[in-house]
């Protein structure tokens, strides 16, 4: 049975066997990687800059790790190892919500607050896990914690297409209310903006931006594709436009590279590991550049 991706995939497939095209592309578990490279790395590099704005990494961290919950509970419960999608974004949108409303609410550090629910969602997991290792081969659990771009199908390319859209036609027009409750709440509600409401939004779209690329990166490794693109922009944008670009930019360039790269190669490391390593050598060059660029500064003056 054909799928939509085939009029995709074909004609690359067969680029890459008439020599047009780097050999690996005739493989069409290739194109689906690079094809989910380019809708992950636009969405990560977006919402990173929301993410660093509102310091918000740990946050994002504790919602990966709590996907191995997920996981386990999905697979305890009959779904597919493979796909526990039901479970994977039921679990953490109610593990995300409950831990926004407690962070909301509590005069607790949001760090603590945070670091509290991680090590409960953590406990739940190592729990369940005893039951569902009789089940499952834990190698394929690997692909949850670091990544296997290599071996996504089409279901999981819909499921983040799917999300992508969604995201993007949520976050596109609330962006910058979204950005003005982080950097001013006060002058927020100010202006009539509910900042309450568009907090909440943007935890959602974390949430299933972060689970829908957890076969991309991994649970381990999404919190970095988050950050890393967008710490990276911000060394050298001078604007929130560049900002946002910048990022979407340097993530896209980190999910191709660290797909293409080790192939092109031969180098034997998971291509979650390689993205994010592409990531921090890019951010590791920005941030020589604004480091040169600010000694030059201080020279002239």
């Amino acid at each position: 049975m054909h799928s939509v991706y085939d009029f995709i995939r074909s004609p690359l497939m067969e680029w890459g066997r008439a020599g047009v095209l780097p050999e690996f592309f005739q493989y069409a578990f290739v194109v689906n990687a690079l094809l989910c490279a380019l809708i992950a790395g636009p969405l990560l590099g977006g919402i990173g800059t929301m993410v660093v704005s509102k310091r918000l990494a740990f946050f994002s961290q504790a919602v990966g790790q709590a996907a191995l919950t997920g996981v386990a509970l999905g697979v305890l419960l009959g779904e597919p190892v493979t796909a526990p999608y039901a479970s994977l974004f039921g679990f953490c949108i109610l593990f995300a919500l409950t831990m926004n409303y407690t962070r909301n609410r509590t005069r607790m550090k949001q760090d603590t607050v945070i670091g509290v629910f991680l090590s409960i969602s953590l406990a739940v997991g190592a729990c369940v896990l005893l039951y569902v290792t009789a089940r499952v081969n834990m190698h394929v659990l690997d692909n949850i914690l670091f990544g296997s771009i290599l071996t996504v199908n089409d279901t999981d390319m819909n499921v983040l297409l799917g999300i992508g859209a969604i995201c993007m036609a949520v976050g596109i027009p609330t962006y910058n209310n979204m950005l003005l409750s982080s950097f001013n709440s006060s002058l927020a509600q100010v202006r009539g903006v509910n900042a309450t409401l568009h907090d909440y939004i943007f935890v959602l779209m974390i949430t299933v931006i972060t689970v829908a690329c957890l076969k991309i990166v991994g649970a381990v490794l999404v919190e970095a594709l988050l950050i890393i693109p967008a710490a990276s922009a911000r060394n050298i944008s001078r604007s929130i436009k560049g900002f946002f670009g910048y990022s979407v930019v340097f993530a896209t360039v980190s999910c191709l590279l660290g797909i293409i790269v080790p192939m092109q190669f031969e180098i034997p490391v998971p291509s979650g590991g390689a993205i994010i390593l592409v990531a921090s050598f890019l951010f590791a060059l920005t941030a020589g550049i604004r480091a040169v660029s600010g000694s030059y500064k201080e020279a002239s003056a």
